[in-house]
């Protein structure tokens, strides 16, 4: 059984000068700023390539940090492995911004992520090796892959067009994996433990999308409970005389 998602993306299609940039030529740039405390305070290193250890830069931790052209990813670990973190254009103040999982505090390596195109397409398999039930989205983001009858288990996948991020979670949340393009034969190829995922969105390339970013909205609010109905009144009973 194929699943198809599909949506037109309204942000527009780029020039050809646009292209050639997105495609890493001469004149892409990548630039990144981190901070060793949060609120972009305390010792800075600017970064336009890959850095494999920031210890190196004589950078103990990072706090905060602001992308002002990219996208990059940062992992965990020096050498560029652990948890990954995608790092869209925009400032983030302090560690909850760029993820919501509690399992570390620490990056200690960096990397420009490539989009190869402004197109998105991207297969999801139930099984390894591409088999099992299949899903394609195209130019769209699934907070939730169970609402197309995916229910966990994502075991091999093809980023077809553009790059992805995918997570362990509904709602964009938990530990993240990136999808550039290529094919992934099972979970490890990603980088996980286990075939868990459950939702996923597209990275935004500065050059190919106008706000170059994605922002969490913020959650609905809950709805406030009833108020409890007043008490029955009394029966009024008449005195005889």
């Amino acid at each position: 059984m194929e699943i198809q998602v599909k949506m037109l993306d309204q942000q527009g299609v780029p020039d050809k000068r646009m292209f050639e940039k997105s495609q890493g030529g001469v004149s892409a740039v990548y630039k990144i700023s981190l901070y060793e405390f949060e609120n972009f305070r305390g010792k800075k290193v600017e970064l336009s390539a890959e850095c494999k250890d920031l210890t190196e830069k004589k950078l103990e931790k990072v706090g905060s940090l602001v992308v002002e052209s990219g996208p990059w990813v940062a992992f965990e670990r020096k050498g560029l492995a652990g948890d990954q973190f995608v790092l869209e254009k925009g400032e983030y103040p302090r560690w909850s911004t760029w993820t919501n999982s509690q399992n570390s505090s620490c990056l200690l390596s960096v990397r420009p992520l490539k989009v190869d195109s402004a197109d998105h397409k991207l297969h999801l398999f139930e099984d390894a090796s591409f088999a099992g039930r299949k899903m394609e989205i195209v130019d769209d983001d699934v907070p939730s892959l169970w609402v197309h009858g995916f229910q966990d288990r994502v075991a091999s996948a093809k980023a077809v067009n553009g790059t992805w991020v995918g997570y362990m979670y509904p709602g964009y949340r938990g530990r993240q994996y990136v999808f550039e393009h290529g094919e992934f034969k099972q979970w490890n190829d990603w980088g996980a433990s286990e075939p868990q995922l459950q939702s996923f969105r597209r990275v935004r390339d500065m050059q190919w999308h106008k706000r170059g970013c994605f922002i969490v909205p913020d959650p609905a609010p809950k709805p406030k409970p009833n108020p409890s109905p007043a008490p029955p009144a009394p029966p009024t009973t008449a005195l005889s005389t």
